[in-house]
């Protein structure tokens, strides 16, 4: 049996380690090994059998197990949603949404949950991308300049948790325990750490 650990590859780093750091602590917590980690570069606006999902489902065979962080990870509609859940269930192929915490076997049901959560994903990308749009064209009407402003943020995500990150620090908790603790990523809670030099 091979478990796919599916991650959608985008110019964020960041959130690429998020992703992998999520199944991976899913893994570890449902005794699910040895894993093969397949990072998919292509444009989500590709046929989904083009990119890396549709070769996991060409290679793949029953018993075999896909995960991946996000039920819009897989694709990029509803409708690619729900072909690639059909193609993995047609091979009796189990898909594990990591952050619902939800196994895809091909039941009716998860067939809907599926529908569900790929549409309500759908729709908050285009609101995000409503509200992105909306936000710089008043910037640009009232003469404001677009872009990050240069330099470093004065102020960071974790600044308000100082004092606990201290504290654990202090416990002996390790680095990758505390950023599960506060919710962020290990490489965010050690930009942190470097940032304000504390070791």
């Amino acid at each position: 049996m091979t478990n796919f650990a599916y991650l959608r590859v985008s110019r964020d780093t960041q959130d690429v380690t998020n992703q992998k750091f999520g199944i991976l602590d899913y893994c570890n917590a449902n005794g699910i090994s040895p894993i093969r980690v397949v990072e998919d570069t292509e444009s989500r606006k590709k046929p989904w059998r083009e990119r890396g999902i549709g070769q996991i489902l060409k290679d793949a065979v029953e018993g075999d197990v896909v995960l991946a962080a996000e039920i819009s990870r897989l694709g990029g509609s509803p409708l690619q949603v729900l072909e690639i859940l059909e193609e993995a269930a047609r091979k009796k192929i189990s898909v594990h949404i990591v952050k619902s915490n939800i196994i895809m076997d091909g039941s009716l049901q998860t067939a809907i949950i599926a529908t569900v959560l790929g549409l309500a994903a759908q729709i908050e990308r285009e609101f995000i991308s409503v509200r992105t749009k909306e936000a710089l064209a008043k910037r640009r009407a009232d003469g404001l300049k677009l872009g990050r402003p240069r330099g470093e943020a004065q102020n960071l995500k974790l600044d308000p948790q100082r004092d606990m990150i201290l504290d654990f620090i202090a416990k002996k908790v390790s680095r990758r325990s505390i950023a599960r603790i506060l919710g962020c990523s290990p490489s965010t809670l050690y930009a942190w750490l470097k940032r304000h030099k504390i070791k």
